[in-house]
């Protein structure tokens, strides 16, 4: 049942701009579940889901297209160590790691497969973030300030 549950939960968050916790709760109902917010809360934690804003503006919750939750984490970890801050100009940001860390953070921003990001560059300290957009760069800030001030 869970399974299930949390698979409908991920197709509904593809295919609807889902923005809060009741919508994605009348979602599931119509799909069969009937689920507590308390359950939503729970499934959105261990699924990984996270709250950005979509192409439009729209703040919603998406899905990372990491390799898995358990991969997730652990690229969301590695980011959440390596870095220290994080700005940009136009289209490109430019991240701040610990000496050494640059690399690894991203390898794991590379593998997160964040839709936006063109490519990306490491040095011994510094990452360069190539983005499709301005918006997409101002969307990665807020992203990585969110993982990095949780530490």
């Amino acid at each position: 049942m869970k399974r299930n549950r949390q698979t409908a939960m991920l197709e509904l968050i593809r295919k609807y701009p889902v923005t809060t916790q009741e919508e994605l709760q009348m979602l599931l109902r119509e799909s069969g579940f009937d689920v507590t917010q308390a359950t939503i809360s729970r499934d959105i934690k261990e699924l990984k889901i996270v709250k950005a804003t979509d192409e439009n503006g729209v703040y919603r919750y998406c899905v990372t297209r990491g390799d898995s939750a358990d991969a997730t984490e652990k690229y969301y970890e590695i980011i959440r160590h390596a870095v220290r801050s994080i700005d940009f100009a136009g289209n490109i940001c430019v991240i701040r790691c610990d000496v050494g860390m640059a690399q690894a953070a991203c390898a794991a921003i590379d593998a997160l497969r964040v839709e936006g990001i063109v490519g990306s560059l490491a040095g011994d300290d510094t990452i360069f973030v190539l983005c499709r957009t301005e918006r997409d760069a101002g969307d990665m800030k807020k992203t990585i300030n969110q993982l990095i001030s949780g530490r």
